[in-house]
Order: C-alpha cells, then sequence, then structure tokens
C-alpha cells in the first residue's frame, strides 16, 4: 500500500499484532521495496521501536506491540521505506566497536572507513603524541584512535559547527573528552603546530556523479561532505598540500579514497612530497586507504 501524499509504501499494523508478526510483516514490506539487508533493518527498526534487546526479542516473540509500539514501529518503518538509512532514524552509528550519535551535519560512520584506523595504527610512529582529524564530522576516526593511544591527545576540525557539537559529544560519550579538543575551519588552516599522525576522510565523489548516488546518500548525507569537486580529488590537494607543514619529524597521514583513487591520490601525495607507505584495501577488496609520511632526511638528500 502506497501513501499517495509522499509517494513511498506505508506500513500497516495493529496493536495487537505481535513482535514476531511485525517482524515478518516489516521484513516483506522492505524486501518489496528493494531495501538491501531487509531482515536486519526489521530487526534493528523493530527493537528500536520497541526499546527492547535481541534477547527480549528472542524470548517473547508473541507480545503484542500495543498502541505506542505500533505507532512507533510504522513511523519507524516508513522512513525506512522512503529510504532513510537505518543509522540516522536510530540516530547512532556503531563504529570500532564504539557508539557514535549522528546529526544531519555528519556522515554516517561506514565499516569500510575502519581501514583508515587500521592503516594509521598500523604506520603511525611508536611515540604518536598528537593526533589530528581534518573533516571530523561525528568524531570517529579520532575517537577510536585516542581510544587505541591512550596517551595521545588530538584536534578534530570541521567546517560544520554543528557537526562539532556532535563529535564533541561523541567524544564525551567514549570517555576521551579530556583528550580531545574540536575547533572550526578549513582543513589545517585552523592550526599552527605538528602532529605524529594526521586522519581524513574527506569528501572524495565527483560532483557530477553525486545526484546518481542511492538515495540514502544523496539525500541524507551532507553534500559538503560528499562533492570532491569536478574530478572529486579537491580535499586532497588541500590536504596533501598542508600536510608537510603540520606533520611532526617521521609524522604520518592516512586519508580515505574512492575504490578509483588508488593511483590518482599516492600520486598527489608523491606531488607533495609525501612518500608513500602503503594503499590498503578494504575488506571488500577495493583500495580505501592510503598511509604516506614525510619522507626522512637521507631520502631527500638522495
Amino acid at each position: 500500500m502506497t501513501s499517495p501524499e509522499r509517494g513511498v509504501p506505508s506500513f500497516v499494523l495493529g496493536a495487537e499484532t505481535t513482535r514476531q508478526g511485525a517482524l515478518a510483516a516489516l521484513r516483506r514490506a522492505l524486501d518489496a521495496a528493494g531495501i538491501d539487508n531487509p531482515a536486519l533493518d526489521a530487526r534493528v527498526l523493530l527493537t528500536h521501536a520497541l526499546q527492547i534487546g535481541a534477547v527480549a526479542l528472542a524470548a517473547d516473540p508473541h507480545v503484542t506491540l500495543g498502541e505506542d509500539g505500533a505507532r512507533r514501529l510504522r513511523g519507524a518503518a516508513e522512513r525506512r521505506l522512503a529510504r532513510e538509512p537505518v543509522a540516522r532514524i536510530v540516530g547512532e552509528r556503531e563504529f570500532w566497536g564504539l557508539p557514535f550519535a549522528l546529526s544531519p551535519e555528519t556522515l554516517v560512520p561506514r565499516p569500510e572507513s575502519e581501514t583508515v584506523v587500521e592503516t594509521a595504527l598500523r604506520h603511525r610512529p611508536e611515540r604518536t603524541r598528537r593526533v589530528l582529524d581534518l573533516g571530523t564530522g561525528s568524531g570517529c576516526l579520532l575517537v577510536a584512535l585516542l581510544h587505541e593511544i591512550p596517551g595521545a591527545t588530538g584536534i578534530g576540525i570541521d567546517r560544520s559547527p554543528a557537526a562539532l557539537v556532535t563529535a564533541r559529544s561523541n567524544a564525551a560519550r567514549n570517555g576521551v573528552a579530556d583528550r580531545a579538543s574540536f575547533l572550526a575551519g578549513d582543513w589545517g588552516a585552523a592550526v599552527d603546530e605538528r602532529f605524529d599522525l594526521i586522519v581524513s576522510n574527506p569528501p572524495y565523489i565527483v560532483s557530477g556523479v553525486i545526484q546518481g548516488l542511492e538515495p540514502e546518500v544523496r539525500a541524507h548525507d551532507p553534500l559538503l561532505a560528499l562533492d570532491g569537486g569536478a574530478d572529486g580529488l579537491s580535499a586532497y590537494r588541500a590536504i596533501l598540500e598542508q600536510a608537510a607543514g603540520l606533520l611532526a619529524p617521521a609524522g604520518v597521514v592516512a586519508v580515505e579514497i574512492g575504490f578509483d583513487q588508488g593511483a590518482t591520490v599516492p600520486g598527489l601525495g608523491r606531488g607533495a612530497g609525501l612518500e608513500v607507505l602503503e594503499v590498503a584495501r578494504d575488506l571488500g577488496g577495493q583500495p580505501r586507504a592510503v598511509a604516506l609520511k614525510r619522507p626522512s632526511f637521507s631520502a631527500m638528500a638522495s
């Protein structure tokens, strides 16, 4: 059944519907709408709407929804059928095993982005004390790294003041607020110091293809965090050109890249005088992160 006002399928169920029945009905509705992972989405939305855990769902599948539960689940279902991402409906997303609240000004952290954290940890200087996250968004990269490097402090920079509010909240929620600060600015122009580790998940989608993206992305992710310019490389040029002046000796920069940027971004890094350490692949086998560092004096002399 479709709502003529919004042009999306409506989801009909009553207070007498059981948890089990609602789960099955929602899975069918999502599947019929062509949404990926309908069973997982249905389970997440139902447990969120009913404010129960997976254990309670499994233990008491025949409990009815009740009026409030049915109303909340209908609302969540219709938002998902309108292609709003589950994480935005729920209001948070797990990243690196940590919870992160979302806001309209932040990207939804993706599992693929954990490749940046893994790559940064693999190549960081042994005595990493200062970390910089450019375009911090929800703060997920910085918070994850500070969680893994207890002695470090860090700065997250973003152009959006609203995103910085979310990032500060996430730092506090995950116990690193006393070691993280956040500034509004344009990439590295807001700071005047050296860092052992710089990370970034910059916008890297070519401007002309954004309208062809899945509606979960183009209609709900902030354009500022998606649009990488005419060739998708505008942010990398700024970041890598600034990196030489921001990296401490032996410092490392790790950036997320698009699947087709495994050669172009390293080339930009070399052009900025940086040494390419690795082009790392995500679990799907796609190029996902590039690690670079300041060349040693001996390498520069040769």
